[in-house]
């Protein structure tokens, strides 16, 4: 039996349908070629935008067109959230919520055995234990990802999450070394940490989120990065304990969403923009050369031209490394639809191209304070250009002149030129690895 799976959305998705590859992989099913013909495809789903959902409709409505036989599962946060929009898709032959993923290749068995159409979805309770899902190969990638909490208890206003992968669900400290252990016994030089709610891990078993970087970065010789922060947990005495490591990447994705205390409430945000402005501080006097990356959503409900203009400055005033923009995105189900004063598409349009402007200029003056530095960079993969291309500790995109054999490595690499989103270097000398 052939397979394929396409995945949407975030990182976490990403390992969970690695998860559920190496379980049809373990019963003999291989993954099928990019243009050939798969007995099932599934399609890990995303349901963060109203643009994530209308991606999978369209790739559910493309297979179907161009894979006619091949029976199509639709699992991930839209399966889970919106069951009953989900189910109205006549192409979907099985629809798996997100507390099912482990019972993918049982369901498929009884659909061949039945030839019906089957539906698993159930909702999140209070208790539900974490979902240990065992993954230590990531086919094409360099950076492997393990994941090591699921759910969120923050329910901002504008965001369906919680509802897609209910309460915060810490795995063991056991079950993160095992899983950099198993990355770096195959080859990875770097493993990325990653959950839905990443700092909160541990809130429900007595841990903390300094444990699991902790066992993390003493588990084996490899590059620890983080992924997405809520930065209010970013406090001094765990950003001290994080910079014993010499294998941490300071690099630093703190979610700000917006850089105006009033549109931060009406998100419900736990922080202020002067809260957030004293962790970056803090991170800067803790790190040598970090990197502060973020994502800001523009044209939230309600948002004045004047709270757009404090959230711009805000953003100025930071100087991220890098930012991720997206306009506001109304979900059925949360607070947020409902708020007055929605604004006009066209409106979220210009606000997000001008602050794109200003955060170009931020990545821009970033870029420029890499110049003359020599940064440990693990190579990934040759760009169109016939250059390499790779990340430094603080996750500076680097060309350089390289070759075949070093992809996959670390190699030391000295920024010669700044461009707006990367470098370009030369190499220097070899990164010795254990």
């Amino acid at each position: 039996m052939k397979v394929k799976m396409i995945t949407l959305g975030c990182k976490v998705n990403q390992y969970e349908s690695q998860a559920m590859l190496r379980e049809l992989a373990d019963h003999g099913w291989e993954l099928a070629a990019e243009n050939e013909s798969a007995d099932v495809s599934v399609i890990n789903s995303c349901a963060v935008t109203q643009v994530s959902e209308q991606k999978a409709v369209k790739l559910i409505h493309r297979l179907r067109r161009e894979d006619p036989h091949t029976v199509i599962v639709l699992t991930g946060c839209m399966a889970q959230a919106f069951p009953e929009v989900s189910g109205k898709l006549p192409e979907v032959d099985v629809l798996l919520g997100n507390k099912h993923r482990k019972s993918l290749l049982p369901t498929l068995e009884r659909y061949f055995a039945e030839k019906k159409r089957f539906t698993l979805v159930e909702e999140y309770a209070r208790r539900d234990e974490y979902e240990s899902l065992f993954v230590n190969d990531f086919v094409n990638r360099t950076r492997a990802f393990l994941k090591i909490e699921d759910g969120c208890n923050r329910f901002c206003s504008y965001c369906i999450i919680p509802y897609a992968r209910g309460r915060v669900r810490s795995c063991t400290l056991e079950d993160i070394e095992k899983g950099v252990k198993a990355f770096a016994g195959n080859g990875y030089k770097e493993v990325v940490i990653i959950g839905i709610n990443l700092s909160s891990f541990g809130s429900d078993n007595g841990l903390t989120f300094a444990d699991a970087v902790r066992t993390a970065c003493e588990s084996a010789d490899v590059r620890i990065r983080l992924g997405s922060l809520e930065p209010e947990s970013m406090d001094a005495e765990t950003l001290r304990l994080f910079a014993q490591y010499q294998n941490f990447c300071p690099q630093f994705h703190l979610s700000l969403q917006s850089g105006c205390n009033a549109t931060l409430r009406r998100m419900n945000r736990h922080y202020t923009a002067e809260e957030y402005a004293q962790i970056v501080q803090n991170i800067r006097r803790v790190f040598d050369n970090p990197a502060i990356t973020t994502d800001v959503m523009v044209g939230f409900a309600g948002e004045t031209e004047e709270e757009f203009l404090q959230s711009v400055a805000f953003v100025e005033q930071i100087g991220f490394a890098k930012v991720h923009i997206f306009p506001y995105s109304r979900r059925p189900g949360t607070a947020a639809d409902k708020y007055p004063d929605q604004l006009s598409p066209a409106v979220k349009k210009e606000r997000a191209a001008r602050m794109a402007a200003a955060a170009e200029k931020s990545a821009g003056a970033f870029m420029q304070s890499q110049l003359g530095r020599t940064e440990e960079v693990l190579i990934e993969t040759r760009n169109k250009n016939g250059l390499y291309e790779g990340y430094t500790m603080n996750y500076t995109l680097v060309y350089v002149e390289a070759d075949d054999s070093l992809v996959g490595e670390i190699v030391s690499v000295r920024l010669t030129e700044a461009h707006e989103d990367h470098c370009i270097g030369v190499l220097a000398e070899k990164r010795e690895t254990k």
